[in-house]
């Protein structure tokens, strides 16, 4: 028997005859129900009576009918209401307003790291991630969404980098594996040069990254948050189709407990959490080898637990990997630690991405 996920994951490739939308994006699908010999859909449509009714029935019936199990396909009609119809009518001037860039792009999926505190290591997690899908020979870039305190171009670029310029759009700058990265340190005079903005222009920095960006086609495509849980994080789990988002902490309490707000938001607005990763969880001593908890023990496990979510893995405390980040070369260090961390995430990551909420 066919499943929920599987109909909706078709559907998303029924186009809307008249849009630049699924019909999924477009929020016309309002059920979807499956039983052993029947799946049946409901449609909204903004009125009953549209010319491209049967077109639209018979596209969705035609796609489900595909899949193995689905049985007997219905399709239901029935009309919005008054302020669906509205929202879906200014669909029109939403698209004009989207990035010229990101029709372009083919980004599978969208993974942010986050946490609710600053100084955990979250944009260490990010960077780490990146390195190890690269090593794995997927195509990679990473959006710094920490607008006010960027530091991935620091840890990726010794010799500074600047972005490109196209007709298709803003080209990311590449890194020597070959990641593509974009970050406003790329665009400021110097790396040292405070960006002093309010909420709206961050917000529309953070859009404008994704859509005036002419990132190509990307396996995955990592966006570093900014602590907290405030305009950047919320425009980008708003705005960006994101498959899942990676919670990172540290061994102290007071971590721990700012990184339940983060899973909060993350819950409240229906974005996967793919895991916890807890940083500076140890450190190795160089002569017996033994682990020592600087910042004290562990409460990754039972954080974890607390929000239901798995443990992807603990990051010790290495002076060889701040020394690498310093001096602008993480993609030089070894890593093996992540790399399963790395294999556990992209496992996790959801085949169904949210829906942007200013697309629709």
């Amino acid at each position: 028997m066919t499943t929920v996920q599987q109909v909706r994951k078709v559907l998303q490739g029924v186009k809307h005859p008249e849009l630049p939308r699924n019909l999924v994006e477009l929020r016309m699908i309002t059920d979807i129900a499956v039983s052993e010999r029947r799946t049946a859909i409901t449609i909204a449509l903004p009125f009953m009576n549209v010319p491209i009714r049967e077109e639209i029935v018979e596209s969705v019936r035609s796609a489900v009918s595909a899949l193995d199990g689905a049985g007997e396909v219905a399709v239901e009609l029935t009309e919005m209401t008054a302020p669906e119809r509205q929202r879906f009518m200014e669909l029109p001037k939403q698209q004009q307003q989207r990035g010229m860039a990101e029709h372009l792009n083919d980004i599978r999926h969208v993974i942010a790291v986050m946490s609710g505190k600053g100084g955990v290591g979250k944009s260490l997690v990010g960077s780490l991630l990146a390195v190890a899908l690269k090593r794995e020979g997927k195509r990679v870039g990473i959006l710094d969404a920490d607008i006010t305190g960027p530091s991935i171009p620091k840890m990726f670029f010794p010799n500074g980098a600047r972005p490109g310029s196209s007709p298709l759009g803003l080209l990311p700058a590449q890194t020597e594996m070959g990641i593509k990265v974009m970050s406003i340190n790329l665009l400021l005079p110097s790396e040292d040069q405070a960006v002093i903005w309010r909420g709206p222009l961050i917000s529309g920095a953070i859009k404008q990254f994704w859509g005036d960006v002419f990132w190509g086609d990307l396996d995955y495509l990592i966006v570093d948050l900014p602590p907290g849980t405030s305009d950047a994080s919320l425009t980008v789990m708003q705005s960006l189709p994101l498959s899942g988002v990676v919670l990172v902490s540290s061994p102290q309490d007071l971590a721990g407990m700012v990184v339940r707000k983060a899973a909060q938001m993350a819950q409240h607005l229906a974005v996967p959490i793919l895991g916890l990763v807890e940083n500076m969880s140890y450190a190795v001593c160089p002569r017996c080898g033994e682990q020592m908890e600087v910042f004290g023990p562990s409460r990754a496990g039972t954080l974890a637990a607390q929000l239901g979510i798995p443990l992807l893995g603990r990051i010790p405390l290495d002076p060889q990997l701040s020394i690498r980040c310093d001096a602008g070369e993480v993609e030089g260090y070894p890593a093996e630690t992540f790399a399963s961390i790395a294999e556990e995430i992209t496992s996790r990551v959801s085949k169904i991405k949210t829906t942007p909420m200013f697309a629709v």
